[in-house]
């Protein structure tokens, strides 16, 4: 009888569940979005409670669709929007407080303050590879401890117990307030600011500094192995074997093994990872240092990443904002209208910019308006926009790294998108590639998982799942690249110090 890995991949927008067999293809999928809760502005929350109900309801969808038993799944892997804040009652499984999302700008105050002194945003680099910044989870941690009433008191007692969503779903998959796992993996432990990227531990002189209770944290564990069982009736009994950050889990996915292999994932924001082997490399150039990932057994592996906040939100800014498309999917048709930009450029800094400059002052603008700019002209900038910020970051790397990005595997859902694809290959002046299964992040999870429980004997069994669908090559002269990017670095720095 044929078996399966299921993968649960728990976004910002939705959480999805998806089953791949032995070659990684998709057996089922099922998915469903989850509401965006915005308080304040800049504040950016999900509802926990309603993103474990989805997750039980998507397993459910995807076992229905692919007429799936329980025996057919063999393990499931997880993997989760990264830096998201919960915090729980252990005893109740109640949250205390929404969840805070990766892109919210609460803490912006307590970046400035922990900066001060003298101290600058690299104060905790040396132990983390992290900056500070209102991205990462233990400054939301921190606010959180502050500002709602009894939950440090409830902390420190060990009956609040906090988590990514990586740890919020395990432990409700597992049972819950009845024995439920309180475990995170590496890669998402190395994106709370919290633990030691030399001893992939809980760091004391860093919870001392973010007055964080130990007795809140999850243990941390690798990447790749057997954590539990499933005790919920929608698997019960299948091995929990596999988590991992969404990033992380996209260039397990792509097959990124080896150091100097990177990969960009394009969707709510970009993301891009290189591979830089089992050496922990500090950054000079604004990009973080993290966990890649860890095998059970094995040693951990690091990467160099640069995030952008805003890439893919802003065609659905576009859309739900300003109503000039229907669907996320018209824009490139209404770019295509137009031959060019017609001067106009959109810096996207609606969360300030992350990787490489690192400006939470930075807000969003639209650049280089005449009479003559039409919304095909706008469409074009919002998609030209991506492809910039992604330019900015591959330098970057390549400064911190020392070599030159020989290509670009791409995934996502705006890699569909074949005149941005092309258009990143002409400003990066390289070959940009789509692989066969542009749905990574998932695979990556569900390679985690196969591999705990002997499902893939190793990684060449995963490389030769690898395939190319596509390979876009750059068809734009010097003059013009060096035009457009002089433009974009013009408009990005009118963005800086926007915000007082």
């Amino acid at each position: 009888m044929p078996s399966y890995i299921a993968a649960i991949d728990q976004g910002t927008t939705s959480t999805r569940c998806i089953v791949f067999d032995r070659q990684g293809k998709i057996v089922s999928v099922a998915q469903k979005e989850h509401k965006q809760i915005y308080p304040q502005p800049g504040w950016v929350e999900h509802d926990p409670e309603e993103i474990w109900r989805n997750t039980l309801e998507v397993i459910a969808l995807a076992r229905i669709k692919g007429k799936l038993s329980v025996q057919d799944i063999k393990a499931v892997g997880i993997t989760n929007q990264r830096e998201t804040t919960v915090v729980w009652n252990r005893r109740t499984g109640k949250p205390y407080y929404n969840a805070i999302v990766w892109q919210d700008m609460r803490t912006a105050d307590l970046v400035l303050e922990f900066s001060d002194n003298g101290h600058g945003q690299d104060r905790f680099r040396e132990k983390t590879g992290l900056p500070l910044a209102t991205y990462f989870s233990g400054l939301k941690l921190k606010w959180l401890l502050d500002h709602v009433p009894g939950l440090r008191e409830d902390a420190e007692r060990g009956d609040a117990v906090f988590g990514n969503m990586d740890t919020f779903v395990v432990w409700n998959l597992t049972g819950g307030t009845n024995g439920g796992l309180h475990l995170t993996d590496v890669t998402n432990a190395s994106r709370t600011q919290l633990m030691n990227l030399h001893t992939l531990n809980w760091d004391d002189s860093l919870l001392n500094d973010f007055t964080v209770p130990r007795a809140m944290l999850p243990q941390i564990r690798p990447s790749s192995e057997v954590y539990g069982t499933v005790s919920s009736e929608v698997l019960p009994g299948v091995p929990v074997a596999g988590i991992l950050g969404d990033q992380q889990a996209a260039l397990v996915g792509q097959t990124c093994y080896e150091p100097g292999q990177a990969k960009n994932t394009y969707g709510t924001g970009c993301f891009l990872l290189m591979n830089t082997g089992t050496e922990l490399r500090k950054s000079t150039c604004g990009l973080l240092t993290t966990v890649a990932y860890q095998f059970q057994n094995e040693p951990v592996h690091y990467a160099l990443e640069g995030s952008v906040a805003i890439t893919g939100a802003l065609v659905q800014w576009l859309r739900d904002n300003l109503g000039i498309i229907k669907k996320s999917t018209d824009i490139e048709t209404l770019a295509r209208t137009v031959e060019d930009n017609g001067g106009a450029y959109f810096v996207p800094a609606f969360s300030g910019l992350y990787a490489p400059h690192w400006k939470a002052d930075a807000r969003g603008i639209i650049a280089g308006l005449t009479r003559f700019v039409n919304k095909g002209h706008i469409a074009r900038a919002v998609l030209e926009a991506t492809a910039y910020q992604t330019v900015d970051v591959v330098r970057a790397m390549e400064q911190d790294a020392g070599v030159s990005l020989k290509s670009l595997r791409v995934d996502g859902g705006m890699v569909v998108n074949s005149l941005l694809m092309q258009f990143q290959s002409d400003v990066l002046n390289g070959p940009v590639i789509c692989p066969r299964m542009t749905e990574t992040t998932a695979l990556g999870a569900a390679y985690a998982a196969g591999l705990a429980v002997g499902y893939w004997q190793n990684l060449d069994d995963l490389r030769q799942n690898w395939g190319i669908a596509n390979t876009y090559e750059p068809n734009m002269d010097d003059a013009q690249r060096t035009k457009l990017m002089r433009g974009w670095q013009k408009a990005i720095e009118r963005s800086f110090g926007w915000e007082e």
